[in-house]
């Protein structure tokens, strides 16, 4: 692996992403640093981070912990993996601090990257993770690969992104650098409009999938409606391709709960508005939004399920 042990990595989001990927680069020596994405304002502390692997495997060790308010300028890599309805305001913080630093959105979901390049960030990178991680308590992290997660350039210089990749792989969490991010960043897209509406409605773990039938073959409508749309705007996926990516992914995550249904037992603002609502919005566009009303369906419940928890 061709990286500079001396370059900076700035993880920006203190969750469980962001904490097990800080651990493992540590671990290889590199030299990174945790800043919380929602709360800023409090001193830099050393934190002891345990992530709990599969068995009993575990790995632990200290990271520098921050806010943005302690950094003029972030001079290195900046990695975010906070939450994406946090990006309008980060973007901002950002273009003060970081404008001309490369960007890797470890952010799932479609448009994430869109307050970025709207600021005039000149390199950005989107990362779709395979991976799920859950936050048993505040520094104990329990984490579980599903795949390589892949790294693509949406902004910048394509000869960077092997490099860029060097600088966050690892042996336990692993990247590798994709051409065409755009198929695999909707493919994700579509799986997670699946996993974050029906699983955070039946109260279930991601393995449902592969379970029970019924379950799955609701999954397959979502999963046919979003793709028609990926297809109308040159999105070349098939219905057969992503449903088989929806049963790899919860075959391999199955007993984890997925990001939305952890975010409304934590009683946390979710994401669908990149998942469901954004392919909703693009069917709008295109004056097909009647091709999607299962995958609105599923979304609009989620959210409410999300706001009702809220305001409990």
């Amino acid at each position: 692996m061709n990286t500079n042990m001396e370059e900076r990595i700035f993880i920006i989001g203190a969750g469980a992403v962001g904490k097990a990927l800080a651990v493992f680069l540590k671990l290889e020596g590199r030299n990174v640093c945790i800043i919380r994405g929602s709360v800023d304002n409090l001193s830099t502390e050393l934190e002891t981070i345990t992530i709990q692997m599969e068995g009993d495997a575990t790995k632990k060790c200290e990271i520098e912990v921050s806010s943005l308010s302690s950094h003029s300028a972030l001079d290195g890599l900046v990695v975010v993996t906070s939450k994406s309805h946090g990006n309008e305001k980060l973007a901002e913080s950002l273009s003060q601090k970081a404008l001309n630093q490369p960007i890797v959105l470890l952010q799932n979901g479609l448009g994430v990257e869109s307050p970025f390049l709207s600021k005039g960030f000149s390199d950005i990178y989107r990362c779709v993770l395979f991976t799920t991680c859950q936050q048993i308590s505040y520094n104990l992290v329990n984490f579980k690969p599903v795949a390589v997660s892949q790294v693509g350039v949406i902004n910048g210089d394509n000869e960077k992104l092997d490099h860029i990749v060097s600088q966050i792989n690892n042996t336990i969490f692993q990247f590798r650098a994709e051409n065409n991010i755009q198929l695999t960043i909707w493919k994700k897209a579509i799986a997670n409009c699946v996993f974050n509406s029906i699983c955070p409605l039946l109260d279930t773990d991601n393995g449902i999938f592969i379970r029970d039938k019924t379950v799955m073959d609701l999954a397959g409508i979502v999963v046919h409606e979003c793709v028609t749309i990926a297809n109308y705007i040159g999105v070349e996926l098939t219905v057969s391709e992503v449903i088989e990516s929806v049963k790899m992914i919860s075959k391999m995550s199955d007993g984890q709960l997925i990001s939305t249904l952890q975010d409304i037992q934590n009683k946390r603002k979710t994401e669908i508005e990149t998942f469901n609502f954004a392919v909703v919005a693009i069917a709008k566009e295109l004056g097909k939004d009647h091709e999607v009303l299962q995958t609105k369906l599923l979304g609009e419940l989620t959210k409410m399920k999300a706001d009702l928890n809220l305001n409990q």
